[in-house]
């Protein structure tokens, strides 16, 4: 799809630049950059969404589960 947007000349400089460096096109620049903003986002959504839970529920684990976790771990494994 294409879509026509202003951009501050000094970004959009510094944009054409990098996606000359980079070997890709303005195009692909944009839309790869759009995309993150957009994930970054929805991370903040789901982050805010878990900390909404947590406020009314705990987030520790069962004793009983955490025992069985550590167990289940052998020593020295984690570096």
């Amino acid at each position: 799809m294409k879509a026509a947007v202003s951009i501050p000349d000094p970004i959009f400089q510094a944009a054409d630049e990098l996606a000359q460096r980079m070997g890709v096109s303005r195009s692909h620049l944009y839309s790869v950059a759009i995309q993150r903003f957009v994930q970054d986002h929805d991370d903040e959504a789901i982050t805010a969404k878990l900390n909404e839970v947590y406020d009314h529920e705990s987030s520790t684990l069962d004793p009983v589960l955490q025992s069985i976790q550590a167990r289940s771990i052998k020593k020295g494994e984690w570096k």
